[in-house]
C-alpha cells in the first residue's frame, strides 16, 4: 500500500513539474515584431523563433503550447513600456460560458467610449480634457460613459478626476481594435 501512495505522489510530482515547464516556455514566448508585418496562413514547418518565417509567433506556440490561443505584445506608451502576453488553451475558451463576456465587450461598443479609450491611451487623461471631445455634448454623458468604462475594467480612476488604461489592458485593447479592422 505504502507503495501505491508513493508512486502516485511520484506520477502526480512528474504531472506538476511537467506543467511548470509547459508554463514556463509559455512565458517565454518572444515578444511580436515591432514592425506590424501581417502574418500569412501557411502549411511550412515550424522554424525557430527569430528567422526569416512570417508566422515565427504561430510557429513557435505551435511547438511550445499545442492548442493555445494567445495574445502577445510590447509596446511603449506614455507611462512607459508594456510588455505582456496572455494564453489559454482552446478546450477551455470552448468549454467555457461566453455570456459573461458580454459586459466588457458592450462597454466598448458605444462610438464615444471607444474614443475616449483611445484618447486616454493617447495621453488625454483629465475629465477637462476628455470633455474637449466631439462625440460628447455634455459633462453628464461624459461622466456616463466614463463609469461604464471604469466598471467594465477598461479605465481605473487613481485619482478624482483622472483616468487611465491599467497596463493589463493596453494590448488587450489593441488587439480588440486589430480584430475589428482586420
Amino acid at each position: 500500500m505504502e507503495s501505491d501512495e508513493q508512486s502516485t505522489i511520484e506520477r502526480r510530482l512528474a504531472d506538476l513539474e511537467h506543467e511548470v515547464a509547459r508554463l514556463s516556455a509559455l512565458a517565454a514566448l518572444p515578444a511580436a515584431p515591432a514592425d506590424g508585418a501581417e502574418s500569412e496562413a501557411t502549411d511550412a514547418a515550424p522554424e525557430a523563433a527569430g528567422s526569416d518565417d512570417p508566422l515565427w509567433f504561430v510557429n513557435e506556440l505551435g511547438r511550445r503550447a499545442p492548442g493555445a490561443v494567445m495574445m502577445a505584445g510590447a509596446v511603449e506608451t506614455q507611462a512607459g513600456p508594456i510588455r505582456w502576453q496572455y494564453g489559454l488553451h482552446a478546450e477551455g475558451l470552448l468549454a467555457n460560458d461566453w455570456s459573461d463576456l458580454a459586459r466588457p465587450l458592450e462597454a466598448l461598443g458605444h462610438p464615444a467610449r471607444i474614443e475616449l479609450v483611445r484618447q486616454v491611451m493617447r495621453g488625454a487623461h483629465t475629465t477637462a480634457e476628455l470633455l474637449q471631445l466631439e462625440h460628447l455634448a455634455s459633462s453628464g454623458q461624459l461622466y456616463h460613459h466614463l463609469r461604464q468604462l471604469v466598471s467594465a475594467g477598461w479605465l481605473v480612476s487613481p485619482r478624482r478626476g483622472h483616468y487611465e488604461v491599467p497596463a493589463a489592458r493596453v494590448v488587450p485593447l489593441l488587439v480588440l481594435t486589430m480584430i475589428a479592422s482586420s
